[in-house]
């Protein structure tokens, strides 16, 4: 009889545990930001499609700028709104700067030395600094603006050659060609593309035009944390075989400078002031973690640099009337025989508009990188819950028209009379994410891309390839970590 009562009461208590939970689980998804009616197991992963920006931008139409979806295991929250994106990224930032981090990116340990994936942390804080005084600071893009004018002048040469053939050009390769030099040049003093059709430069733009593919696109392994083990897409496989790659020649180059360091010859870039620091006795940088900063620097800073100024100078095609305003412009402050240099951009106003609507609706990541609650939260009246990823849907923000007039249309001309500008402090036009998680490599790609479309349009009168007029040009967008052009952007460039 004893037997009997103690298993009775053992069963009300753990009866009593299991309701108790089921009832919090209600009440937590009640709670939760409204969003479409998940399916049994695989939640609304359906809802994403091939173009998951756009999908869920329809969706917060429907359901407001703070949504809920759950991807198979995980509950993921989407911020569409700038008011939303300011709590999330600047007031909670403390609460949101952790990331997602997916499972292709925890090849090799990565994610525990990628400035990326780290959650803020002592190691993070030491990389982010390294990279704001070694590589990004005003000081060190000021003494290897040189090398980057020169890889201009080789675009430039190039696209001269073009045209005095009257052959057709794709703008796009040409242009990654030029940032990857132009960035190999800042971090090592070397080429890593020898010619704008150089197989070693084709291979290393497949390399990081497919990590950013992959990058982007839904992983199962992810929804389905079981599944990581088979790897049922082959995300993890491919993505191990792209980062081997890039780690050869990165870890080569370091090598190599470091056996050559004891010569009289001093390259001054930023793999020398990274590795006098690491020789320092003070210094806390270890050769790995140099190794996977430039990593992480070469994949997201070359391809989401190259990507915008192929979508600027895409839309200047597409509205003649813009590139005629850019031109003007440029013939009226620079004098003929006058090379354009990286301290005019102050002088083109039109110009740097033509930049900040790019960026508005084309920014490189539709998404930012995917931030993760660290603890439960209150969000607009609403509970995000612990662990979830956050998703700020920053393209959905550049097409809101309750923000913008006219979203969907090319108009520089917004930003002439505005302070907004996309440096993290206002909300509706974030492309390099903010507060503590925003991108560190900002200053490099706003030199960049102001100076190469500029050069580009100040030196040539472009028209389309292969018979396309303007109207007829295709504008959508491949989804990826970045939104590429569905069509290479091929041109015939004519001496100005």
């Amino acid at each position: 009889m004893d037997l009997q009562l103690v298993t009775l009461v053992c069963v009300s208590i753990l009866t009593f545990f299991i309701l108790k939970l089921l009832y919090n689980q209600i009440q937590n998804s009640t709670n939760l930001p409204p969003g479409p009616r998940p399916y049994p197991i695989i939640g609304n992963i359906l809802e994403l499609g091939t173009n998951p920006h756009i999908a869920l931008t329809k969706l917060s139409k429907i359901y407001g700028p703070i949504m809920t979806l759950k991807l198979g295991s995980m509950t993921t929250i989407v911020i569409s709104s700038p008011q939303l994106a300011k709590q999330v990224l600047q007031e909670h930032s403390q609460i949101f700067s952790s990331r997602k981090v997916p499972h292709a990116a925890q090849i090799f340990d990565n994610h525990k030395f990628s400035i990326v994936w780290l959650p803020p942390s002592a190691k993070w804080r030491k990389l982010r600094k390294a990279c704001a005084t070694r590589v990004f600071s005003p000081q060190v893009l000021d003494s290897t603006k040189v090398l980057r004018h020169q890889k201009l002048k080789e675009l430039l040469d190039f696209v001269k050659e073009k045209s005095i053939k009257g052959e057709v050009l794709d703008l796009g390769e040409a242009i990654f060609s030029t940032v990857l030099n132009s960035i190999s040049n800042t971090f090592f003093s070397m080429d890593l593309s020898h010619s704008t059709s150089d197989e070693k430069s084709r291979e290393f733009k497949n390399i990081i035009e497919s990590c950013m593919e992959d990058g982007g696109k839904p992983n199962v392994a992810d929804f389905f944390p079981i599944l990581r083990p088979i790897d049922p897409q082959g995300f993890q496989a491919r993505t191990t075989n792209y980062f081997v790659k890039l780690a050869k020649i990165v870890d080569g180059i370091i090598e190599c400078r470091m056996c050559s360091r004891d010569d009289s010859k001093v390259s001054n870039d930023v793999l020398d002031s990274l590795l006098t620091e690491v020789e320092g006795t003070s210094s806390q940088l270890s050769r790995k973690e140099i190794m996977h900063v430039f990593l992480d620097l070469f994949v997201a800073g070359i391809d989401t640099t190259s990507t915008t100024l192929e979508w600027a100078m895409a839309e200047l095609l597409h509205n003649p009337e813009k590139l005629a305003k850019v031109k003007e412009e440029l013939c009226e402050t620079i004098d003929e025989d006058e090379t354009l240099e990286e301290q005019h951009i102050s002088k083109f106003p039109y110009l740097q508009a033509v930049v900040k609507e790019t960026l508005r609706l084309h920014p490189p990541a539709p998404f930012l990188v995917p931030h993760k609650c660290d603890e439960v939260v209150n969000i607009s009246g609403f509970q995000v819950p612990k662990d979830a990823q956050i998703l700020v849907n920053v393209w959905a923000m550049g097409r809101d028209p309750t923000i913008w007039v006219n979203p969907n249309m090319f108009e520089p001309e917004r930003f002439l009379e505005s302070e907004i500008n996309f440096k993290g402090h206002n909300f509706e036009l974030i492309p390099f994410g903010a507060g503590k998680r925003i991108c560190p490599g900002l200053p490099f790609a706003q030199r960049s891309v102001c100076l190469i479309v500029a050069s580009l349009v100040h030196n040539f009168d472009w028209k389309l390839a292969d018979g396309l007029i303007t109207e007829n040009m295709n504008m959508m967008e491949h989804f990826g970590l970045t939104l590429k052009r569905v069509e290479t952007l091929r041109v015939q460039a004519i001496l100005a």
